[in-house]
């Protein structure tokens, strides 16, 4: 007993003797930044710049990734080294760009903690309406500050450069603006909220084969139009708390390890305060990641701190690279809610998230095609068809998952909207579907990528028979695809021998009965249209619509909503017409070491209009129940001088309210460099306008909107001469067109020689791909 009073009192002791020397620290938020970094030790700064680990549980029924952080947030991705005697708290991160992806079952708890699943971010993109997408991240946002998290690992705005990217549906566009300007949205959005977002993955990581050792060889403008601009925008319009690099090598050198990357352009260039952080376990060299401006690396390692803590003892890297990155995380810890220690509810607003979902899905839905007016569909008696009728995809897998309390498939969301379906169909899809997912391996982890079930087998007369019964046919097809793993041609991008049957078959019975048959793409990326499209009268691009996906469905076809999306990426003839088809994912085709982004500058749109070849489906297309007209077109000079306007008055001709997506392309002269056809460089959607009212829409175009990179020179140059400014609702749908000079050449910015091809490769030069 006397031992352990002795014991006791030496404990008590060495408390007050901590406590006494932690009097009179500099604390966080109280004294300078660089006050508290004097105060830390060595190893501190070491730690703070790494990750605490990714601590594994027993897998759930939802895959769990990462655990418990400290007891707080179950499922989150990562968390930072908290060091409570200089004030400094922990923060939480934790995916994702549809929704937070946490777990919603937590140990010794019967309460549940869903999150809003909201459409895949093609589909936001495809409303081209940034008032929108700034809505759904002020409610994603919600999520995540009342769930304890304090940065958001989202969005992702990487380039669909290739239909086979397997996280394309976490990506918005095959343009860099538009791609730009829906991040930019999103991140004000999210961090409306008093919490961050990390913007990624930076840069050129537009494949997931070999995601961890690719290297992305390209050329200096072909990098810096499409590939860094959408970056740029979304630094300089939201300023994001911070970038997360990417796991592959950009011209020869790992992102996270890339100097010219991560400080001279994106801090130099772009004046970018925030922190830099690794995606989780990336690069090689940790000492070269730290020197390279990579503040923190995610989500630590012990090898980490070892290899850091040597390189300083060697002199390799020095203790002030280290209290530069120790300074950016210290920056954005105090804008965290964990430093406000704010009192989070683990209640959001879910049932009001979950209505701007539902009116998300259904503005970012695309109407392809609608022969002789089948959509709306006015009559009720349906034949749902479609194994993905009964069991959407509201979202990809992998770090875009989310674990949400419901899904709304389309058969209920038609129920709900009034419309009679057959139920017989219904038990019957709803038992094969059910059998062919419980005859399924059970998932491990939420990179199992959950691919569509087999389509159930209809005979032909079992069809005729549908169509004496119903009034109209509707056949939703599903694709999904998620992180770690691109998708296939033969399997993602093409149909299958059993959807074309399904389809064609329909059709045939249908028809003959004089009646009608409409397709829903329930997709994460794009698929071939060509092989099928003639044989139905309608399509409903619906895309991943997140989870009140059946009721923004039933929106668009009951014609509660006018369909208004516009195409973000093109839908070309056959896949072999896509410009980097060719080199995707890289050679060897198996674990690709390399791939050559022979199409330089020529990314999707960009290519398909220059040299002339034909699509099913070009970007920015979309149709809609009411028509519109393009009334006049005023510009303010025929000469540039610093900037220059255009005014336009758009009007609802058509007998139904609705919103159009008002889009300006301008063709630019090449003196010196080759140019695309056009480019985008502005997008308005208009409100919603009511039968004969009209919207008036200025553009603004200045200097930088003219310019292209020249890579002799590296300058962004607005070349002489006359430019064409085009007004459309898609990149071919040009409505009116005027034209203006600029009579003298402007520098419009110089900027660092870097980040340039180890090697000149002809196959990456801005010229005609060979057998185009």
């Amino acid at each position: 007993m006397k031992m352990k009073r002795m014991l006791f009192l030496s404990v008590i002791l060495l408390s007050k003797l901590v406590a006494a020397q932690d009097v009179g620290l500099p604390q966080l938020g109280k004294a300078p930044v660089k006050e508290v970094i004097a105060a830390m030790t060595t190893q501190e700064k070491i730690d703070l710049i790494r990750g605490t680990g990714m601590k594994y549980t027993a897998p759930n029924e939802q895959g769990t990734v990462a655990g418990d952080i400290d007891g707080k947030v179950p499922g989150a991705a990562g968390s930072t080294h908290a060091i409570p005697h200089l004030g400094i708290p922990a923060m939480i991160l934790a995916d994702g760009p549809a929704g937070l992806r946490i777990d919603s079952v937590r140990y010794d708890d019967c309460n549940k903690y869903y999150a809003t699943a909201f459409p895949i971010a093609t589909a936001l993109a495809s409303s081209w309406n940034t008032h929108l997408v700034q809505q759904v991240g002020q409610a994603m946002g919600n999520e995540v500050l009342e769930y304890g998290v304090d940065v958001l690992l989202a969005p992702g705005m990487n380039m669909q450069r290739n239909p086979l990217g397997g996280r394309n549906f976490e990506y918005y566009s095959e343009d860099p603006l538009l791609t730009g300007k829906m991040a930019a949205a999103m991140v004000n959005g999210i961090q409306s909220n008093g919490v961050g977002t990390s913007i990624k993955h930076f840069a050129v990581n537009d494949q997931e084969s070999n995601r961890n050792g690719v290297d992305a060889v390209l050329s200096e403008r072909a990098l810096r139009e499409i590939y860094l601009k959408p970056f740029e925008i979304a630094v300089k319009e939201a300023n994001p708390w911070t970038v997360m690099s990417s796991y592959n090598k950009v011209n020869g050198t790992f992102a996270s390890e890339n100097y010219d990357l991560l400080t001279t352009i994106l801090r130099d260039e772009w004046g970018f305060k925030g922190l830099v952080m690794t995606d989780w376990f990336a690069g090689r060299d940790y000492p070269a990641q730290v020197a390279a401006g990579n503040d923190l690396l995610m989500p630590g390692r012990t090898m980490e701190a070892r290899k850091i803590k040597s390189a300083l003892e060697d002199k390799e890297l020095t203790e002030a690279a280290l209290d530069r990155n120790v300074e950016k995380i210290l920056n954005v810890v105090l804008k965290s809610p964990a430093f406000r220690n704010y009192q989070y509810s683990n209640k959001p607003g879910l049932k009001v998230h979950a209505a701007v979902a539902r009116q998300a899905g259904a503005e970012g839905m695309v109407l392809l095609k609608n022969e002789a007016n089948a959509l709306p569909i006015k009559s009720k008696k349906i034949a749902l068809l479609g194994n993905a009728s009964y069991d959407l995809f509201v979202g990809g897998t992998g770090s875009g998952e989310v674990y949400k309390a419901y899904t709304i498939s389309l058969f209920q969301g038609l129920e709900d909207a009034g419309k009679v379906l057959d139920k017989d169909l219904e038990k019957k899809y709803e038992y094969y579907v059910s059998k062919e997912n419980a005859a399924r391996p059970k998932r491990q982890s939420v990179l199992d990528v959950i691919k569509p079930v087999d389509e159930m087998h209809l005979k032909t007369s079992e069809l005729e028979l549908l169509a004496d019964q119903n009034d109209i046919a509707l056949i939703t097809i599903g694709r999904n695809a998620g992180e770690n793993s691109d998708r296939c041609a033969e399997t993602d991008y093409y149909f299958n021998s059993l959807e074309l049957e399904l389809i064609e078959g329909t059709a045939k019975a249908f028809h003959a009965k004089g009646k009608k048959v409409i397709v829903v793409l329930n997709i994460d990326a794009v698929v071939d249209v060509t092989k099928w499209r003639d044989w139905v009268d309608g399509i409903l691009l619906a895309w991943q619509p997140g989870q009140e996906a059946g009721h923004a469905i039933a929106d668009v076809i009951s014609g509660k909503t006018n369909p208004s999306g516009h195409l973000t990426a093109s839908f070309p003839m056959h896949y072999t017409d896509v410009p980097s088809a060719g080199h995707f994912p890289g050679t060897p085709t198996e674990r690709p070491e390399e791939t050559i982004y022979n199409e330089g500058i020529y990314v999707g749109y960009r290519y398909y209009n220059s040299f002339d070849v034909p699509v099913a489906y070009e970007f920015g297309f979309g149709l809609s129940y009411t028509s519109f007209e393009l009334k006049k077109m005023k510009l303010s000079s025929n000469t540039f001088d610093d900037e220059i306007s255009l005014n336009v008055k758009l009007k609802n001709n058509g007998e139904l309210a609705g919103k159009e997506v008002v889009q300006l392309y301008l063709t630019a002269p090449g003196k010196t460099m080759d140019k695309p056809e056009s480019e985008l460089k502005a997008f308005v959607k208009t409100e919603l306008l009511e039968a004969g009212k009209s919207q008036d829409i200025q553009f603004v175009l200045k200097a930088s909107d003219l310019a292209s990179f020249d890579e002799e020179r590296t300058a962004w140059v607005a070349e002489p001469g006359t430019y064409t400014i085009q007004i459309g609702t898609s990149c071919k749908n040009i409505l009116r067109t005027a034209t203006f000079t600029l009579n003298d050449e402007i520098v419009v910015e110089k900027a660092h020689q870097v980040l340039a091809p180890k090697e000149t490769i002809d196959e990456i030069k801005h010229k005609p791909l060979a057998g185009k």
